[in-house]
């Protein structure tokens, strides 16, 4: 089986199991958010799930990967429940007017406790004026962890996990602070790192906002994993598909973030030819290395579909990207292309 026909089984899954199952959990979490008592909590839950759902929908892919249902189901779970704590706190960080660092750092505990699943608890909102959430984050937290402890391979991938997920949560964390001050801390930090794989602080910075690495390696704990497999993992996703991953999405977010006064990675590049050719560079290294990993098939999908979905969005058919959207879609190759249509389809008839 060819490895486009490879793809193509992980998408057909993708549509017709993970979408439908997605929606089922997101309605269940719908229905909780919907008893939060404390109105400003409620608002933004509501909000999260119904505005970034397709970021659950495009980590249901993982779920696709084990070949027993019954993990795929844990997968899904696992996965919805984490990226959904992900949007909420991002939405209690950037949507409240709230701009109190210690009140972030404590909101973000629930995304590192969600991945340990014999930690102990915390009290999120200690820091944050509104606190009466019903128990809707502690449920989602619960559930993750419940749904990582069934994986039999978690604890071997637990250690690369963990350090994805605080090199995020201090994304999370800094991003929200004023202007000014988040970029010094974040490049003061970065830089070093970013040096050591020829890239910007600031596109370092933007690998460590995607959560699809956590994902492809809750996915690989769903056998027995090895440590090599979790090594290979984390170096493909971090930097290249996790940053070419958050850079798309910076990148058709760019108007919208410059009325808003927020930061945006694609706001540093000198030019929009620069812009491209970067692009270019995290194509080609994601697609290499993903070539090199086990199920190929499946990991050059997720490459090839990243600019199918986020360049279908409206937002990237302002005029002044159209040219580097075409040099992306171009770089990503005839199989992103036509995933582009699909996702134009998908999101003209409201499944996206």
């Amino acid at each position: 089986m060819s490895l486009q026909t490879k793809s193509l089984v992980f998408l057909q899954r993708m549509l017709f199991q993970s979408f439908p199952a997605v929606e089922k959990e997101l309605s269940n979490w719908r229905n909780v958010a919907s008893l939060i008592p404390q109105p400003e909590l409620r608002k933004q839950a509501l909000a999260s799930l119904r505005e970034k759902k397709f970021h659950c929908q495009g980590g249901s892919v993982y779920a696709t990967l084990s070949p027993a249902k019954s993990l795929r189901r844990q997968l899904l779970k696992a996965i919805v429940s984490l990226q959904t704590i992900s949007d909420y706190l991002d939405n209690l960080s950037d949507r409240s007017g709230i701009v109190n660092e210690d009140a972030f750092r404590q909101l973000h505990l629930a995304f590192t406790d969600a991945l340990t699943p014999e930690g102990r608890d915390h009290d999120y909102y200690s820091c944050y004026p509104y606190f009466r959430d019903g128990g809707y984050l502690a449920a989602l937290v619960k559930t993750c962890r419940q749904a990582l402890a069934d994986l039999p391979g978690y604890k071997k991938m637990q250690g690369h996990i963990m350090e994805l997920a605080h090199l995020y949560c201090h994304l999370q964390i800094v991003k929200h602070l004023e202007e000014g001050k988040r970029e010094a801390i974040l490049k003061k930090r970065l830089e070093p790192l970013a040096q050591k794989y020829g890239l910007y602080w600031w596109e370092l910075a933007a690998a460590t906002g995607s959560t699809l690495g956590i994902f492809a390696l809750m996915a690989a704990a769903a056998d027995d994993g090895s440590k090599d497999r979790a090594a290979a993992l984390k170096e493909t996703y971090f930097p290249w598909i996790g940053g070419l991953h958050i850079l798309l999405d910076y990148f058709i977010d760019q108007q919208e973030d410059r009325r808003g006064g927020d930061l945006n990675f694609c706001s540093f590049y000198c030019s929009q030819d620069e812009a491209a050719a970067r692009f270019k560079l995290f194509l080609r290294q994601a697609k290499d290395k993903a070539a090199g990993l086990p199920e190929p098939g499946f990991h050059l999908l997720v490459v090839k579909g990243l600019p199918a979905l986020y360049l279908s969005d409206f937002k990237a058919r302002d005029p002044g990207y159209l040219s580097t959207c075409k040099v992306i879609l171009q770089e990503a190759g005839a199989f992103s292309q036509q995933l582009f249509l699909l996702c134009r389809f998908l999101r003209r008839i409201g499944v996206i």
